[in-house]
């Protein structure tokens, strides 16, 4: 039909899963970094990837073994539209970086195709495509970077059959402090260690915290998510595979930050703070990575409601 949009471009943000206390359910987007994703109509039915540029080039063009590839075939399967996609990667996050590079390129994927799609699909069906390619990556369902980087801002997500957003609102004054460690840790390795089961004890804690931190989002209440910014099921469990952890998190804790964990799968550490602390944070996190050998690339950013867009 003439008129029609055949090619659109979409920048989808990098994110931190799981925020230490929402683990697979609690995200916030990370604006200053992303990927950007290229899809074109094209004749030939199916998903075709033309290429893949940027920091990450070595991954499969075979679509169904690409984040990317995979959330616009569950497009096609659900749309069924009369052409095929034609997609162009450019990736601006790190691999395995535990800043949701595979969510960010699944997203901006589906955001673009969206675009030439004769009738547009909603952000619900957007983010239940964008799932289907992380699970290419991770092994399973989850939506803690995919619905922050789809949506923007700090988002809570129940649900994965139904699932439902809810974005939360966060202290304008706070900024989140994000560094990024050159090693390599793979989302599969860090979900395998995880133990099967939670003492009641820990249950009852970790539950608290997650209340008490949303609780305090929305009252602006910083005391209270300072108490509450702990994780105390997955973060001892994940803590040995990134040296220097705990030294790092203290460090970023009395330097000033609201509270400081794993983004993510890691090997990347975040940590929330006022904007006044920023640099203190920061340099507490890259010096203890400097003690144990290992560069790093640091980002800091206001939590905004700014997700996946068209450019």
């Amino acid at each position: 039909m003439s008129g029609e949009r055949t090619v659109a471009t979409a920048f989808a943000p990098a994110s931190v899963g799981n925020v230490a206390i929402g683990f697979d359910i609690l995200g916030f987007s990370v604006n200053t970094l992303g990927d950007r994703a290229t899809v074109r109509r094209v004749a030939e039915p199916g998903v075709r990837i033309k290429a893949i540029h940027g920091v990450v080039q070595d991954l499969p063009l075979q679509p169904e073994k690409n984040t990317a590839g995979r959330a616009l075939q569950a497009m096609l399967e659900s749309v069924r539209p009369s052409f095929g996609l034609e997609l162009e990667l450019e990736k601006g996050i790190p691999l395995s970086s535990g800043l949701g590079g595979s969510a960010a390129s699944a997203v901006a994927a589906v955001v673009a195709a969206n675009a030439v799609l004769p009738q547009p699909r909603s952000q619900l069906d957007l983010l239940r495509y964008a799932m289907h390619g992380e699970a290419v990556a991770s092994g399973s369902m989850h939506v803690d970077n995919i619905a922050p980087s789809l949506y923007g801002g700090l988002v809570l997500t129940v649900g994965i059959d139904h699932p439902r957003v809810k974005q939360i609102p966060v202290p304008p004054s706070v900024r989140a402090v994000v560094v990024h460690p050159h090693m390599f840790l793979s989302t599969r390795q860090a979900r395998a260690i995880l133990k099967g089961s939670v003492e009641m004890k820990d249950f009852v804690w970790q539950t608290a915290n997650l209340a008490g931190f949303i609780s305090g989002c929305y009252t602006n209440d910083l005391d209270m998510i300072r108490e509450s910014f702990e994780d105390v099921v997955i973060e001892p469990q994940r803590a040995e595979l990134i040296p220097g952890f705990a030294e790092a998190r203290r460090t970023a804790i009395s330097a000033g930050a609201l509270g400081c964990s794993i983004s993510g799968a890691g090997p990347t550490m975040f940590a929330w703070c006022l904007e006044s602390h920023e640099l203190a944070v920061r340099e507490a996190l890259v010096v203890e990575f400097s003690h144990h050998g290992l560069a790093t690339d640091y980002w800091t950013t206001a939590i905004e409601p700014v997700g996946a867009h068209l450019v």
